[in-house]
């Protein structure tokens, strides 16, 4: 039935519905297949109630102080300081684009605003540096996939909401696991700086430079340091966090940076609304055809035939990874999230797998598919913001997929990376 059901969902995409109805069609003709049409009346209970968990609320506030960050002019702060602080290296734009991956990581949780913010100011610099234009994208693009990896995370929090794993302890299982993507990244970077002869930013490290970059970008920095350190010290939930993050971008834009105006946070918050109004419709929607999968007990069905093959943990992500990592390249990645999680997150604890090593496991590859052709969101925003057509994204960009699945493999095999910081913290 799950089989029948993904073809029927890849049929209404093919025919143009948007991804929320070829959701709905979906469910219904998953009601079909199991000849109860009296159940139709759950559709409406399972698609309000997927989007019920109050971690939800999170996605919005954070989604919020990403917008507001570009407007109050801290995210050009950011790119400043990282600028003083690795400009100085050989290729030293692109170290800079990955250093303001992970800085700005903390702060949004979204591959997508990731590549949009940091792309639309480091692709022309990297371009007017004499960077080839299709590297630029490309590690733009990579250094992207550090957006839901380090917390906060759009991805974690869905994830928690639908197993009930408590996403504090989610964000930090991605703490280690995203700095591994970045050095990743900057060593893949290096070979690539000597190998096209990149130039350097910077002639020399100036630590004054780096001390007046940082205590320009010091305000920037403190929103990722709310949000974090509220939820690692236990301060806040993921939510408050998100939200007096909001408000904090909101003062200091207005009262510090005056670079804010109302007709930013009117633009901001409309975003604010689209971006997360999507989410939230494909989530219900999802959680219908979820719904459907779990009471046919699909879940069930699947764990002897992939446990014959798969007789340890290892082998069960494994064989997990690849699945998943298939259906990403052809769904879109929420849509993805949420209609698998639901099948795999028993089979991982029928297998012996921790739900937070499940969890960032299944977050990274998931966020994978961002930059994997042929549905890879994060390729078509840093194609457009630097004017690189998509066939040469396309063939230049698997040596940065083929990066993030080696740091995949290496979360794995050492469950310890994703698992060492959350446990330390008594979680």
């Amino acid at each position: 039935m799950s089989l029948a059901l993904l073809g029927i969902f890849f049929a209404a995409l093919i025919c143009g519905l948007p991804l929320f109805a070829a959701m709905l069609a979906t469910a219904i003709s998953g009601f079909a297949l199991i000849g109860d049409f009296s159940q139709f009346r759950i559709m409406i209970q399972q698609f309000y109630g997927g989007m019920e968990p109050f971690s939800l609320l999170a996605i919005p506030y954070f989604i919020l102080v990403g917008e507001l960050m570009g407007s109050a002019g801290l995210t050009n702060r950011l790119l400043t300081f990282a600028e003083a602080l690795v400009g100085h290296f050989k290729g030293g734009l692109g170290y800079v684009t990955v250093v303001a991956s992970i800085i700005f990581a903390g702060v949004n949780g979204s591959a997508a605003a990731d590549a949009s913010a940091v792309g639309s100011i480091m692709i022309p610099a990297m371009k007017k540096g004499g960077y080839p234009p299709s590297y630029a994208a490309g590690l733009t693009a990579g250094s992207s996939l550090i957006g839901p990896i380090i917390p906060p995370s759009i991805f974690m929090i869905l994830f928690g909401a639908m197993t009930k794993t408590n996403v504090g302890a989610l964000f930090m299982a991605g703490v280690l696991p995203g700095m591994l993507l970045g050095i990743a990244f900057m060593v893949m970077h290096r070979i690539s700086a000597y190998k096209l002869n990149l130039p350097t930013v910077n002639s020399e490290f100036s630590f004054s430079k780096l001390l007046t970059a940082t205590g320009g970008a010091i305000t920037s920095l403190v929103a990722p340091g709310i949000i974090i350190g509220g939820i690692l010290f236990g301060f806040m939930t993921p939510t408050e966090s998100g939200a007096i993050a909001s408000l904090y971008v909101l003062a200091v834009g207005f009262l510090w940076t005056r670079e804010l105006t109302w007709k930013d946070v009117k633009k901001a918050l409309g975003n604010t609304v689209r971006l997360t109004s999507v989410i939230f419709v494909v989530i219900g929607a999802a959680t219908i055809v979820g719904w459907i999968l779990a009471s046919e007990q699909i879940p069930q069905k699947l764990a002897p035939i992939i446990l014959e093959y798969a007789k340890t943990p290892f082998m069960v992500l494994l064989f997990m990874s690849l699945i998943i990592f298939i259906v990403g390249m052809f769904m879109e990645e929420i849509a993805a999230l949420v209609l698998l999680t639901p099948v795999f997150a028993p089979l991982a604890v029928a297998a012996g797998i921790d739900p937070l090593h499940f969890g960032i496991v299944m977050t990274l590859n998931i966020t994978i598919a961002l930059i994997t052709p042929p549905m890879g969101a994060c390729v078509y925003i840093v194609s457009s913001i630097g004017s690189v057509p998509l066939e040469k994204m396309f063939k230049h960009i698997w040596p940065f997929v083929c990066v993030a699945i080696a740091c995949q493999f290496m979360l794995i095999a050492f469950p310890s990376i994703s698992l060492w910081l959350p446990r330390m913290l008594g979680y």
